[in-house]
C-alpha cells in the first residue's frame, strides 16, 4: 500500500468514532419521568419500548432515552423534570400517573409531553379536551378508576358472607376522591359497609392494618397509586399476615403474593404510550393527537395465596381469570 493511501485510510478510521458520536448526538432524546423505581417499571418499560418499536424507533439505534426515577418520592418530581427540560429532550414522557403528568406540564410549555394516567385528564387540568388536547400535552388513560367498583364486586363474589370491607387510598393523589366515591356507591348497592383508610407513606402501612383489625374488615381493596405499586410485596405480605383477602389494580400485587389484581393491562397501556411518543417524534403535534384510552383489563388470581388464606376460589371466577398464579 502506498504511503498516501495508508494516511488516507488511517485518517478515515480515526474519524469513525467522531462520526458515530455525531450520529448518536443527532438522535432524538426521550426523557422519562417515572415515579417508581427501575425494578418496578421493568414490565412497563418493555411494553413502552415495544410501542416505540412499532413506531419505528429502537433505543440506542435511532433514539436515546434519559431516565429519571423518583423512587416513589413524589417530592423529587419537580427537580427531575427540570433536569430533563434543561437537557432539552425531544419528548417528555410522564407515565407515572397524575403526579408526574402535572409536574411535567408545570415544567415546560414547549417540549411535547406524553402522559399516562388513570385520572380524567380534563378534570385534573392536563388537557383542554380529550379529542383536541391543545397545548403541548397528550397521552393515554387507563380504566383503573372506572373499574374501582368491580374490585369490590369481585371480593363480594368471593366472600358473600363478608359484610364489612375496607378501601385503602393515598389522600395526597387526585384519584383518591373519585375512587372513594365510586367504591362507596358500589358498596351501598351491594349492601356492604365500606371503611376508607389512608396511607401517604409506607410507614403508615402497619398502623393501617392494625386499624383494619379493629374495624373487623373482612377484605381490602387497594386504590390505584404508585406508592402502593412500589410497595406491592410489603402490602401483599401484610394482607396475608393479617389473613385479609385483598385486591389491587396491578398485576405485580398478585405476582408478589397478593390474592387478586384487577385493572388495566399495563402491557397495553404502556405500549400505547410508546406508540404515541413515536408519533410525536415523527412530527405529530400533541395538540392534534386525541387522548387515547387503554381498554383492556385483566383479572389475575394467586391460587397459592388463596390456599394460604383458606379460601376456595369459585370455578366461575377462575374461569374469568386472565392468569392464575399457582
Amino acid at each position: 500500500m502506498k504511503r498516501r493511501e495508508f494516511i488516507t485510510l488511517l485518517g478515515g478510521a480515526a474519524a469513525w468514532p467522531l462520526a458515530a458520536r455525531a450520529q448518536q448526538s443527532a438522535m432524538p432524546v426521550v426523557g422519562i419521568l417515572a415515579v417508581a423505581s427501575p425494578e418496578d417499571n421493568a414490565v412497563r418499560l418493555r411494553a413502552f419500548r415495544e410501542g416505540l418499536r412499532v413506531a419505528g424507533y429502537v433505543e440506542g439505534q435511532n433514539v436515546n432515552i434519559q431516565y429519571r426515577w423518583a423512587e416513589a418520592h413524589t417530592d423529587r418530581l419537580a427537580e427531575l423534570a427540570a433536569q430533563l427540560v434543561h437537557n432539552q429532550v425531544s419528548v417528555l414522557v410522564a407515565a407515572g400517573g397524575t403526579p408526574s403528568a402535572l409536574t411535567a406540564k408545570a415544567a415546560t410549555a414547549s417540549i411535547p409531553i406524553v402522559f399516562g394516567t388513570g385520572a380524567d385528564p380534563v378534570d385534573v387540568g392536563l388537557v383542554a379536551s380529550l379529542n383536541r388536547p391543545g397545548g403541548n400535552v397528550t397521552g393515554v388513560t387507563s380504566l383503573n378508576m372506572e373499574v374501582a367498583p368491580k374490585r369490590l364486586e369481585l371480593l363480594h363474589e368471593l366472600l358473600p358472607s363478608v359484610t364489612t370491607m375496607a378501601l385503602l387510598v393515598n389522600p395526597a393523589v387526585p384519584l383518591a376522591g373519585p375512587v372513594s366515591r365510586l367504591s362507596q356507591a358500589a358498596a351501598q348497592s351491594l349492601g356492604l359497609q365500606l371503611h376508607v383508610v389512608y396511607a401517604s407513606s409506607d410507614r403508615d402501612f402497619d398502623a393501617v392494618f392494625e386499624k383494619l383489625t379493629q374495624l373487623r374488615a373482612g377484605a381490602l381493596v387497594i386504590g390505584p397509586d404508585n406508592l402502593f405499586s412500589t410497595h406491592s410485596k410489603q402490602l401483599a405480605a401484610l394482607a396475608v399476615r393479617h389473613a385479609l383477602p385483598a385486591v389491587y389494580g396491578f398485576r405485580q400485587f398478585a405476582a408478589a403474593g397478593g390474592l387478586m389484581s384487577y385493572g388495566s393491562s399495563e402491557t397495553e397501556f404502556y405500549r400505547l404510550v410508546g406508540t404515541y411518543v413515536g408519533r410525536v417524534l415523527k412530527g405529530d403535534k400533541p395538540a392534534d393527537l386525541p387522548v387515547q384510552q387503554s381498554t383492556k383489563v385483566e383479572l389475575i388470581i394467586n391460587l397459592k395465596t388463596a390456599h394460604a388464606l383458606g379460601l376456595e376460589i369459585p370455578p366461575t371466577l377462575l374461569a374469568r381469570a386472565d392468569e392464575v398464579i399457582e
